[in-house]
């Protein structure tokens, strides 16, 4: 049996530009969420489309692309992997958080045009 990987595949928009910034260490990150959608009928035949933000975190090279190319709205592949962490707020309460570690980005919407929507 071939053992099972951390991998997450994602097309959806983004919520916001990226957030960039340079560590201590010269590494740079970058930060954004990305909404994918699902439209299913309900039980009583209605047309419902369920939304889910991720939280999208690429490294380097990709972290560079990302601030150049990836803008509010447009529509983006994400490969990776799932990540979990937690932290502490300001008051000193252990925060936990998912997010996705991107490896692979592609932009599918075009520079340049708006992203357009259906009403289907």
């Amino acid at each position: 049996m071939n053992q099972m990987k951390n991998r997450v595949l994602l097309i959806g928009n983004l919520g916001h530009d990226p957030e960039t910034r340079t560590l201590d260490s010269g590494k740079r990150v970058s930060r954004f969420t990305l909404a994918t959608s699902d439209t299913f009928k309900n039980s009583e035949g209605q047309k419902v489309t369920e939304t889910t933000w991720h939280n999208i975190v690429v490294w380097n090279r990709l972290s560079d692309f990302a601030s150049k190319y990836l803008k509010k709205g447009r529509q983006v592949y994400v490969e990776g992997r799932i990540a979990y962490r937690s932290y502490e707020d300001k008051t000193g309460v252990t925060k936990y958080t998912t997010e996705i570690v991107a490896s692979n980005l592609l932009c599918l919407s075009p520079a340049g045009s708006p992203v357009k929507q259906t009403a289907e």
